[in-house]
């Protein structure tokens, strides 16, 4: 379960999330944060991209930029952490994280079309991790 702190329904802070066993020739880093349950199709909260592969922590914040990573567009039109908030029922949550053979890039506030285009062909390796929550 995502601990309410990181939802609507709490503080609505980004969780710390550890990061280890990043591949020796990732360049960089990619954490996309949705949600697939979503009932008008998958829900993106979090978008970061062009993070050093030396990332060991994400620390709760709503964006990355000081870690030398950029902040693309959620579902909300906005940049920066967006806490699950599911409109009814238990949803899945899905963090994924992308190791990269080679830095995107891409300006700051880019889509995740643009960040998933750019990724393509170049994924040495990644990791999922999924919590579930339902409103109180």
């Amino acid at each position: 379960m995502i601990p309410e702190r990181y939802t609507c329904d709490g503080e609505d802070h980004s969780p710390p999330l550890a990061i280890s066993a990043v591949p020796h020739d990732a360049k960089s880093l990619v954490l996309i944060f949705d949600d697939p349950d979503a009932p008008k199709g998958t829900w993106l909260h979090w978008l970061l991209y062009d993070l050093p592969p030396t990332t060991s922590l994400i620390v709760e914040s709503p964006r990355m930029e000081r870690l030398g990573g950029k902040s693309g567009i959620n579902t909300w039109g906005r940049t920066g952490y967006g806490g699950p908030c599911p409109p009814d029922g238990v949803h899945t949550y899905c963090f994924r994280l992308y190791a990269l053979d080679y830095v995107m890039g891409l300006p700051d506030g880019a889509n995740r079309a643009q960040v998933e285009e750019a990724m393509a062909g170049h994924i040495v390796d990644e990791a999922l991790l999924q919590g579930t929550y339902v409103r109180p």
